[in-house]
């Protein structure tokens, strides 16, 4: 099989994922629940894990990073976190359902949302968005780093310094971006929270996500046991135990901290090269065969996502074609309806590859003659 669809979870991992994950299962047992060796054992991988996320996105400390089951468990805790009653949010064009649908739940608590809509690839236009959207008054802002749609990087640096103006808490989804764009918490000012899934750019199991938190002065969206302060009837204050009620997924979080030890170890610089790469050489020769349209705005502009359509043929057809001839990608909306609303493909979807640090110039040349074949019917 040629899998080229990364971004909806990693296929081939770090060898040493696989081991930890059968470590912890034969070895460990719950974490802080017990003094002894198995619940060590599993305690130390999973602080292990907490140490390589902080170095990967320069986090305030190994507390502050939170354990999830997923980057849509962390999103739902972020925005109900600190989004009041009657409030209202900015966020970009290109979010996924993750972010859309906990604000439509929330409408029945009077909160509201306004989209900074801006064409995929225009940077500048997505910052006067932001800053037009923003001047109306806001209580959160949310924005994805890069689009799972069309790959295109969003400014969020420049987003976060807009909002630190307005005194607006800012949520990042890293969920296309976390392994290979590289992310700065230390320098941003605005940003309350970073989710990112654990499956998909940072090589860990499915099941796993994080919460990066800026502090612990947020509303809880779960509360119960965490191994600490049990007398109180009250969720604790402080992190990680915060926002971590119930017992850890500690043989996926020990297969986690080894994906992200691999991204430290490669760089981000270094995969985001390569798989800039990779999806550069797929938009040029997927562009020279007759009907088909690619969505592409040039390597700076472009993480590893690339959406193509491939003439009239619809695009779940397309996906099914392709994979009857062992190449995997996916097609339609991809959980990301706004994003295909603001980049024009809602009617049709697209087709999408994506690759990673394990994809090869093979797996793209492979690509480009099953596309071809499909586009002469």
């Amino acid at each position: 099989m040629i899998y080229l669809d990364y971004a909806a979870t990693s296929y081939k991992k770090p060898e040493a994922v696989y081991r930890a994950v059968e470590s912890v299962l034969r070895r460990g047992a719950s974490v802080g629940r017990g003094g002894y060796p198995a619940s060590r054992f599993s305690a130390e991988r999973v602080f292990a894990c907490r140490e390589e996320v902080r170095r990967l996105f320069s986090a305030p400390s190994e507390e502050s990073v939170v354990f999830t089951c997923n980057a849509t468990m962390a999103l739902n805790m972020a925005i109900k976190g600190l989004l009041p009653s009657g409030g209202r949010a900015v966020i970009s064009g290109f979010e996924h359902n993750a972010v859309v649908r906990p604000l439509k739940a929330l409408e029945r608590r009077g909160v509201s949302f306004a989209v900074a809509a801006a064409p995929p690839f225009d940077r500048d236009a997505q910052l006067e968005a932001f800053r037009h959207a923003l001047s109306s008054g806001a209580a959160l802002a949310v924005c994805t780093q890069v689009s799972n749609v069309y790959g295109c990087i969003l400014p969020v640096e420049e987003i976060d310094a807009l909002c630190a103006e307005k005194g607006v808490p800012l949520v990042i989804d890293a969920s296309q971006s976390a392994g290979s764009v590289a992310l700065d918490l230390s320098r941003l000012r605005a940003a309350r929270f970073l989710c990112a899934p654990g499956h998909k750019g940072l090589y860990g199991p499915q099941g796993t996500g994080v919460l990066i938190c800026r502090d612990a002065e947020a509303a809880t969206l779960i509360e119960g046991g965490t191994g600490s302060d049990s007398r109180s009837y009250e969720q604790p204050a402080f992190l990680p135990d915060r926002f971590e009620a119930g017992t850890l997924n500690a043989a996926g979080i020990a297969g986690l901290g080894e994906g992200v030890r691999f991204i430290n170890r490669l760089g981000t610089a270094r995969i985001l090269a390569h798989e800039r790469a990779l999806i550069g050489l797929a938009a040029r020769e997927l562009a020279r065969i007759p009907g088909v349209r690619t969505f592409y705005g040039g390597e700076d502009a472009q993480a590893g996502v690339l959406s193509f359509t491939v003439g009239d043929v619809p695009c779940e057809t397309a996906a099914e074609r392709l994979a009857a001839g062992g190449i995997a990608v996916r097609a339609g909306l991809h959980c990301a309806p706004l994003a295909h609303q603001t980049g024009g493909t809602l009617e049709t979807g697209t087709v999408r590859a994506s690759v990673s640090a394990f994809s090869t110039e093979s797996d793209v040349e492979a690509l480009v003659i099953a596309v071809r074949a499909l586009s002469r019917g």
